[in-house]
């Protein structure tokens, strides 16, 4: 693939874009946006140095792989538009579409795109940041070498990994594309709680950032498992420990199963009524 297109230039977009020049995998010229409002389009191009246009078929005309990059709720349109355009068998399976639209599933895409082939991606919002974590599944007519350069695309925004079964983009959706949302939440709370035992809020803030940032760096470079790396904090009777065992007395681990659990169901409600 020697240019890449995407339809919508916001933020998914824009932070791809972005790591893709950064990484050296395509030279701003060798992409190119669409995108109606002229806002985004600004943007994306003052963040990236690739050129942004209105038109998307301009795009489609131009790009043999196409990210699809917008909402869930504009995509129907934007499908009809792109579908009519490569309806010609040949012209439709010279090209790959990637989308990264929520709730939107292969076989949709596929029946509206017929001959094309297609990945389906659920990246998450830190890929803004350079460390996203995204899961990708393949269409029937995309090919293993599409699935390699799709790795290789998101990997330039943190990682990428395959999903043989495109049912569990539901608990990646759970996981890793709601679960930001939660480590926010956390971290805010520790920051609230520090600041009511005294803290200055913005001290609070910053060592609670800290302290997530430091865990899970070690987290990830060391060879213990979770429960051994909390054993090894939590000395006996101290202060880890009391605090700890309130989070048991409090269910917290059924607190978090529990908001996974919602937030995969309402991806598969989501899904199912597209």
């Amino acid at each position: 693939m020697k240019r890449l297109g995407f339809v919508g230039a916001g933020n998914m977009a824009r932070a791809l874009a972005h790591g893709l020049v950064a990484k050296r995998v395509f030279r701003p010229d060798q992409m190119v946006a669409a995108d109606l409002d002229a806002q985004a389009r600004r943007r994306f191009t003052r963040a990236t140095g690739v050129a942004a246009v209105a038109d998307n078929l301009a795009v489609v005309a131009t790009a043999p792989a196409i990210v699809l990059a917008v909402k869930p709720q504009t995509i129907g349109g934007v499908l009809r538009e792109i579908g009519a355009e490569i309806a010609a068998p040949r012209a439709a399976a010279r090209k790959l579409f990637v989308s990264i639209a929520a709730g939107i599933t292969l076989v949709t895409l596929e029946e509206a795109l017929p001959g094309a082939r297609v990945i389906r991606v659920m990246p998450n919002a830190p890929a803004m940041v350079g460390e996203g974590m995204a899961a990708l599944v393949r269409g029937r007519r995309a090919t293993a070498a599409d699935q390699a350069f799709v790795v290789k695309l998101f990997s330039a925004v943190g990682q990428a990994l395959v999903l043989k079964d495109e049912a569990l983009i539901d608990a990646v959706t759970a996981l890793s594309g709601s679960g930001p949302a939660y480590v926010y939440l956390f971290i805010k709370a520790l920051a609230d709680a520090a600041t009511a035992e005294g803290l200055a809020p913005a001290q609070a803030l910053a060592m609670a950032l800290q302290t997530v940032r430091g865990a899970a760096a070690q987290m990830g470079q060391s060879k213990l498992s979770p429960a051994e790396l909390i054993r090894m904090v939590a000395s006996p009777g101290g202060t880890t420990e009391a605090a700890l065992k309130k989070f048991d007395e409090l269910n917290f681990a059924q607190v978090v199963a529990a908001a996974v659990k919602a937030a995969a169901g309402r991806s598969r409600e989501l899904g199912q009524s597209r």
